[in-house]
């Protein structure tokens, strides 16, 4: 299933969520001017690599520099390909907007980093003996997804099912599409840690991302912000949503 649109209007111009895409883009096209040796050191400098911090002996040998702990934080803004940077980039863009909304520009900014500061963390707890970089923004949306998982959990998505060579649409509700991406990231780290395989998708990441966000939303949220909003587009409302994210539609 891939999101396409929710059907939940900003009220808002949603600048911080714009903000964070433009600076992983610019970022990721700063990582394309890099040959491939010189991309592979920077994964390993800046991505989270677990066992630099599990085994700091191997990590003096490898030659990493001692007690710098900022890959925490830069991890969650490198990618490792254009499908990588599209998929959370244009996934933060879905449910980026409202969550945003909800908290505030500059809480929802110290809410996204300290999501991605704990995934990372859950991401280091599960593969402590890791010795392969990190990287990637999905950790912190899968925060945001946890938190938009609670404020709306009367919205719809917009779903692409592709059935062959058809393309099927759907409209879920929102609910039942976040456990379903949740259940399948708990079923990944499981079957990956039964095979003791820690490379390729950092499913621990995700899943601590989401829990974060679930329980620690709510700290984020302005006084005045008590009560979840009802107001939705219906799916034909969704498909013309301002792009730009100003609530209105280019047409009626």
């Amino acid at each position: 299933m891939f999101p396409l649109r929710d059907t939940i209007p900003s009220r808002h111009f949603p600048l911080i969520t714009w903000i964070l895409i433009g600076i992983n883009t610019l970022v990721f096209l700063f990582e394309l001017s890099l040959g491939k040796p010189g991309l592979e050191r920077f994964f390993y400098l800046y991505g989270l690599v677990p066992a630099r911090y599990s085994h700091p002996q191997w990590a003096q040998i490898a030659g990493f520099p001692l007690d710098n702990y900022w890959p925490f934080f830069t991890h969650m803004f490198l990618h490792g390909g254009w499908s990588h940077l599209i998929g959370n980039m244009w996934t933060l863009w879905i449910f980026g907007d409202n969550v945003e909304d909800r908290m505030g520009r500059w809480r929802f900014l110290v809410f996204y980093l300290l999501m991605g500061l704990l995934a990372g963390t859950g991401h280091f707890i599960f593969n402590a003996g890791s010795t392969i970089p990190t990287v990637g923004a999905s950790g912190a949306i899968a925060g945001v997804l946890g938190a938009y998982f609670v404020l709306f959990p009367h919205a719809r998505i917009i779903t692409l099912v592709p059935l062959f060579f058809w393309p099927l649409f759907f409209e879920l509700p929102a609910v039942f599409f976040l456990v379903f991406w949740f259940f399948t990231q708990l079923v990944g780290g499981t079957f990956a840690g039964l095979q003791g395989s820690v490379g390729g998708v950092a499913w621990w990441a995700h899943v601590g991302g989401f829990i974060a966000g679930v329980v620690l939303h709510k700290f984020f949220l302005p006084r005045h912000s008590c009560c979840p909003w009802v107001d939705e587009y219906g799916i034909e409302g969704a498909w013309g949503r301002d792009p730009f994210g100003s609530g209105h539609r280019f047409w009626r």
